[in-house]
C-alpha cells in the first residue's frame, strides 16, 4: 500500500477560495474512489463548518493532533463516503502561541500524522490552511510532499504568489527538502471580467506548466453550498461549479499519475 499524498492547500490571502477548493476538491476526489483526509488546520474552522460539523462537537481535532499530551484525536466521518476529516478545535486560535515553546514546534503536524498512523489508511490528506504564513501554516509545510495554490483572479494576487512561493523555498532548503509545488488552479474566474483573463494570462505566461488548465468560476452556489453544510457537489452537482470541481480532480489524479510514473 502506497502512503498517501500530504497536499498542504496553501495562500496567505483572505478570499481566496482556499478552503472551498479543499472541500470539495476532497469531495471530488473521493466521488473518483480515492481515500481523502481532511485537516482543518485554520483557527475559522470553515472546512469543519462546510461539512456540517458543529463548532461544540469539534473537540478533539487539529489542536489535539498538534499539541496532544495523552490520547490522539481520531478523523471523523462526513456525509461523503471515503472522506474523512479531523476539525478545527475552539482552541486552535491560541495554538499559534502555544507552540512557541514546544520542542520540534514546525513539526508537530508531521510528527502527529505519523503518531496517527493515517499516511497508510488514506490515498490523499488535504490540509487547509489559515490565510496568514504563520506556525500552523510552517507546520503544514513542513509535514506536506506538496504545495497546492489557490490564485484569486483579482488585482495583487500574482504579488501575493510571489511572497508564498519564496516561503515555500525557504520551507524546502531548511526543513523539508522534498516539498514540491503542485499546481496553481485560478479561481472565482469572471468571464465578464477583462481583469480575470489578464490575471489568467499573466499567471500563465509567468507560472507556465505550474498553472492547472481547469479554472474554477465565480458561482453562486458555490459560495451557497457551506451555508447548508455541504459540499457544492453535494448542494448541486450540475452546477457550474461542482463541475469545474470534479474537472479539477480528474486533472489533479493525472498529475498524480505523472509525478508517480517520473519517480519510477
Amino acid at each position: 500500500m502506497s502512503r498517501a499524498r500530504i497536499v498542504a492547500v496553501v495562500n496567505q490571502k483572505g478570499g481566496v477560495g482556499k478552503t472551498t477548493t479543499t472541500v470539495n476538491l476532497g469531495t471530488a476526489l473521493a466521488a473518483a474512489g480515492r481515500r481523502v483526509l481532511i485537516i482543518d488546520s485554520d483557527p475559522q474552522g470553515n472546512a469543519s463548518t462546510s461539512f456540517g460539523i458543529d463548532y461544540t462537537q469539534r473537540s478533539d481535532g487539529t489542536y489535539a493532533l498538534l499539541l496532544a499530551q495523552g490520547t490522539l484525536p481520531r478523523p471523523r466521518t462526513t456525509m461523503v463516503p471515503d472522506l474523512s476529516i479531523l476539525p478545527a478545535d475552539s482552541e486552535l486560535a491560541g495554538a499559534e502561541i502555544e507552540l512557541v515553546t514546544e520542542n520540534r514546534r514546525e513539526f508537530r503536524l508531521r510528527d502527529g500524522l505519523q503518531a496517527l498512523g493515517v499516511n497508510d489508511a488514506y490515498d490523499v490528506i488535504l490540509v487547509d490552511c489559515p490565510p496568514s504564513l504563520n506556525l500552523l501554516t510552517l507546520n503544514s509545510l513542513v509535514a506536506a510532499d506538496e504545495v497546492f495554490v489557490p490564485l484569486q483572479c483579482e488585482f495583487f494576487a500574482l504579488e501575493g504568489l510571489s511572497q508564498l512561493l519564496r516561503t515555500v523555498d525557504r520551507v524546502k532548503a531548511r526543513l523539508n527538502q522534498g516539498l514540491t509545488i503542485n499546481g496553481i488552479v485560478l479561481t472565482m474566474y469572471d468571464r465578464r471580467n477583462n481583469l480575470s483573463d489578464l490575471v489568467a494570462a499573466d499567471a500563465r505566461a509567468f507560472f507556465k506548466h505550474l498553472v492547472y488548465d481547469t479554472v474554477i468560476p465565480r458561482n453562486v452556489r458555490v459560495s451557497e453550498a457551506p451555508s447548508h453544510g455541504k459540499p457544492v457537489l453535494l448542494y448541486d452537482y450540475r452546477s457550474p461549479g461542482a463541475q469545474a470541481y470534479l474537472k479539477l480532480a480528474q486533472e489533479f489524479l493525472k498529475r498524480s499519475r505523472a509525478t508517480a510514473k517520473a519517480i519510477a
